[in-house]
């Protein structure tokens, strides 16, 4: 199955264009396979609370690493209520062989959204360690390496460091398009060109991931 989530408030932007675009390739060569489109910001995941927390405890004391066991945390009607925000997140997430998640850059790093789904359905020790994690991003400037912006990417490398630190995934794929402030910022103007390659370049790549995903 392959679980699509978007994470952009806007709904004509970069970066769901990008995860659309490795979507309808992946379809077409999957016709048969299971696809689930879950948008965050219609709707939202809400922060986690204590009651979650106590979740995470319970898991962590008694070294809970199957997802299917985690509902055995479950022992007050607080708990119970934030186990039912988790469950479907989690049940997704599980399901899945592929994750795409389509993010643009806020503010140097990823959208609450986003940030509020991860902390919903990560827990001590979880290993989704097989599955396959493409990001399909956008961000107004430049951030690749040797920019002078480099520095300030805290979010494919939060990513990265997410996946790899708490789902034991090493291989994550990343395909973007920078520089979408230059169609708005007279200051910018001039690296429009610079945008318009990015784009052409990440829509092929995305193609072509969907094509082999």
């Amino acid at each position: 199955m392959l679980l699509h989530l978007d994470a952009s408030v806007r709904r004509n932007s970069f970066s769901r264009e990008l995860g659309d675009t490795v979507t309808a390739t992946w379809q077409q060569a999957h016709p048969d396979e299971a696809y689930l489109h879950r948008d965050l910001t219609l709707d939202p995941p809400p922060p986690i609370g204590e009651a979650w927390t106590e979740l995470c405890d319970y898991v962590l004391e008694h070294q809970i690493t199957d997802p299917a066991r985690y509902a055995e945390a479950v022992r007050t009607p607080e708990q119970a209520e934030a186990w039912a925000v988790v469950q479907p997140l989690l049940d997704e997430l599980v399901a899945a062989d592929t994750v795409l998640i389509a993010a643009p850059m806020y503010n140097f790093s990823i959208p609450a959204v986003l940030k509020a789904w991860i902390d919903q359905v990560t827990f001590p020790r979880m290993s989704l360690a097989g599955k396959q994690f493409v990001v399909a991003y956008a961000r107004g400037g430049a951030y690749g390496p040797g920019k002078p912006r480099e520095p300030f990417d805290h979010h494919e490398r939060y990513l990265r460091d997410f996946f790899a630190g708490h789902f034991d995934v090493e291989d994550a794929v990343f395909v973007g398009t920078e520089m979408c402030n230059a169609l708005l910022d007279p200051a910018l103007a001039g690296r429009r060109d610079e945008h318009e390659r990015s784009r052409a370049a990440a829509l092929e790549a995305a193609r072509a991931i969907g094509g082999w995903l």
